[in-house]
């Protein structure tokens, strides 16, 4: 995310008020039973809402410029979506039970992974890391109160920080598996999970099929070279390509791309 201003960058006089407050009222509605009055924040948002008690949602967000990339060549990231993008990435945290990054992210980016820009609960952090390699002191293992889940190799043996769950997965392929992670994450408690990067990470769920909702936040940017989106195997014909089901919102002077993906596979 590339960006010479400085951060977080500041919206119009009176908007970010009256965008909080919209929001905070939103937010309590967002886990009610009653249907949610159309709004901005109703079209962008009701898609992930929960449909009844342990359901199951996997979201994948990815922030990237006109031409697809999402860091330059040497990973540096900051900032390429506005202060809009940012907002909605903090709402998508605030609406979930967990946040999920690779290791290679934690180490680069040294993320928070907490909700800062908006209301809402900071959800769990969990970092995807088989072989064990993110440093003790890494931001996302600060002791706030908030639960961290480190996802290791079952073959890998670990001594988790002070306040980090070890959960150790079997490889396949010499791979975690996806599937199997969610399906562990929800025999204890974790249903909604929002995958945040990065590009390898976000690919592994894309592909395996268990994303139902990517958004992806396209920015006025051209960076002409750097780290692209998705790191996903060649096709040879545009037919094996996949067009997806998606609705756009303007996100200030950024565009977000909603693509439904279990509307896609219910239609395989």
């Amino acid at each position: 995310m590339i960006s010479n201003a400085p951060f977080p960058p500041k919206l119009p006089n009176g908007l970010e008020s009256q965008t909080s407050g919209d929001w905070d009222h939103f937010l309590n509605a967002f886990f009610g039973k009653d249907p949610l009055p159309p709004s901005p924040l109703q079209a962008v948002f009701e898609p992930l809402r929960p449909s009844g008690m342990n359901s199951r949602m996997v979201l994948a967000q990815i922030g990237q410029t006109l031409d697809g990339r999402i860091a330059t060549v040497t990973g540096q990231s900051e900032y390429i979506n506005g202060q809009d993008g940012l907002i909605h990435l903090h709402r998508l945290r605030a609406l979930v039970d967990a946040v999920v990054v690779g290791v290679e992210t934690a180490i680069t980016d040294d993320p928070l992974l907490t909700v800062r820009l908006v209301k809402g609960h900071s959800p769990t952090r969990i970092v995807i890391d088989p072989r064990g390699r993110l440093a003790a002191n890494a931001k996302v293992w600060q002791q706030d109160g908030i639960r961290k889940i480190w996802v290791t190799s079952a073959d890998q043996v670990v001594s988790p920080p002070p306040g980090v769950e070890n959960l150790a997965l079997p490889l396949t392929e010499g791979l975690l598996d996806p599937k199997n992670l969610l399906e562990q994450l929800l025999q204890i408690g974790v249903s909604r999970v929002l995958i945040e990067g990065g590009a390898k990470t976000i690919s592994k769920f894309l592909q395996a099929k268990c994303l139902d909702h990517l958004h992806l936040i396209i920015a006025p940017i051209v960076m002409g070279s750097g780290r692209p989106s998705f790191e996903l195997p060649p096709i040879l014909h545009m037919d094996q390509a996949t067009r997806m089901s998606t609705s756009t919102h303007v996100l200030g002077t950024d565009i977000l791309f909603d693509c439904n993906l279990r509307k896609d596979l219910a239609i395989r």
